[in-house]
């Protein structure tokens, strides 16, 4: 669908261009959680348990909340994931938890060369940065929480807080496609690893449902059509029906059309444009194989 203009100048988004910013985004935000340089400054903090230092960087915006609210926030991590953040705080305060983390970002992205001109990165800030001021945040706890955080004077590592609040504004917004469509957190889960985007090991250590929970969620959705009847027990590898994989189009699709207006203040132009922008730090974090435990076995 071509982008339309109406009147009082409403945008209508082309859904492509949102998924195509959406995914870029995602994307160029995803190094964070996997690169060396958080773990040492984690271990600075006091905090050497790879699961309670990725609470506390991601959660850090949000200040010093309990860990129920942060279990809020991340949606598919069980309960006993979550709770084990807590007494993070308690090792440094959030404040620090943000620096070291804006620390770890700046480190990591020249480490592996990433490759933005200053009119690259002054073309993005002109983008991206509308779009962040525009935003309506109701409902968006952690893009909320992140836009409020005082951008580093770092220019690289300023983008990629911004790139940060729209990546968290897309997440917070599939949460509530999520619900609405009574998707659970760990049934989004398996759901997702059945796509084959994600590792079922990798994701049922990092989010810590066990066996009983894994294999409930999985009969859930084989219940209504979206899994192979093959993959009830936990130590099977789900695979999609055809119309589980309708399923999981429409929910991206949903979450694509709550996004459109998070897009409008720049256009299907722009947001493809800043797509393209964003695009070296992805592919430089791609060539030093940061991503690839994250690649399906």
């Amino acid at each position: 669908m071509a982008p339309t203009h109406l009147a009082g100048e409403v945008t209508v988004m082309d859904l492509e261009a949102v998924r195509e910013v959406g995914h870029a985004v995602s994307a160029a935000h995803l190094f964070t959680y996997l690169v060396p340089e958080g773990a040492r400054e984690a271990a600075e903090l006091g905090v050497t348990d790879r699961g309670p230092a990725y609470l506390a960087f991601r959660s850090a915006a949000m200040g010093a909340v309990p860990w129920q609210v942060t279990l809020a926030a991340f949606y598919n991590f069980s309960p006993r994931a979550v709770r084990a953040m807590d007494g993070v705080w308690d090792a440094a305060p959030p404040e620090r938890w943000q620096a070291a983390r804006f620390r770890a970002v700046g480190r990591a992205m020249r480490r592996v060369g990433v490759r933005m001109t200053d009119g690259r990165l002054a073309e993005a800030r002109a983008l991206i940065d509308p779009v962040v001021a525009g935003a309506d945040y109701a409902g968006k706890a952690l893009a909320a929480a992140n836009a409020s955080v005082a951008l580093p004077p770092d220019p690289l590592v300023a983008l990629w807080q911004q790139i940060t609040v729209v990546r968290e504004w897309r997440g917070d917004a599939h949460l509530v496609v999520l619900a609405d469509n009574g998707i659970g957190p760990c049934d989004c889960l398996v759901l997702h690893t059945a796509t084959g985007g994600l590792p079922a090991a990798l994701a049922r250590t990092t989010r810590r449902w066990d066996d009983e929970e894994w294999s409930a969620a999985t009969a859930r959705l084989t219940a209504r059509g979206w899994l192979n009847s093959d993959t009830t027990k936990a130590t099977a590898t789900a695979t999609l029906t055809d119309t589980g994989r309708a399923a999981r189009e429409r929910i991206e699709a949903e979450t694509d059309e709550h996004c459109a207006a998070l897009w409008a203040p720049i256009g299907d132009a722009g947001a493809r444009r800043l797509a393209a922008l964003v695009a070296p730090i992805t592919d430089a974090f791609t060539a030093a194989g940061t991503f690839q435990g994250l690649r399906p076995t």
